[in-house]
C-alpha cells in the first residue's frame, strides 16, 4: 500500500538531483502539467497566490477561464484575450 517515508529517508544527493531551485516562475498562473485522456484533458495550474488547481476546459482561474487544453499547453481567455500558458522549460 502506500510508503511511509519520509524526505529524511531520500538519500541527499538523490534529493538534490530531483530538486530544481526556482524552475517555476513566481507570481500569475503557471501551467503545472497536463494529463488525462487526449479526448477530454485536465491541467494543474498554480495560481498567483500558491495554490495548486485541477483544471478542465470551462474552468475559472483567478487570471481568466480555461477554453482549451491541448498537448502544447493550455488557453486562457481574460479581458476578451487569449493567452497560452505552457510548462515551464518545455
Amino acid at each position: 500500500m502506500g510508503s511511509n517515508n519520509t524526505i529524511e529517508d531520500t538519500p541527499k544527493h538523490v534529493a538534490q538531483s530531483a530538486t530544481q531551485s526556482d524552475a517555476l516562475p513566481t507570481g500569475g498562473t503557471v501551467l503545472v502539467g497536463i494529463f488525462g485522456a487526449t479526448t477530454a484533458p485536465e491541467a494543474l495550474v498554480r495560481t498567483s497566490s500558491g495554490r495548486v488547481r485541477r483544471v478542465k476546459n470551462g474552468s475559472r482561474v483567478a487570471s481568466g477561464q480555461v477554453v482549451a487544453i491541448d498537448e502544447k499547453g493550455l488557453l486562457l481567455q481574460r479581458g476578451g484575450q487569449t493567452q497560452r500558458l505552457q510548462i515551464p522549460g518545455s
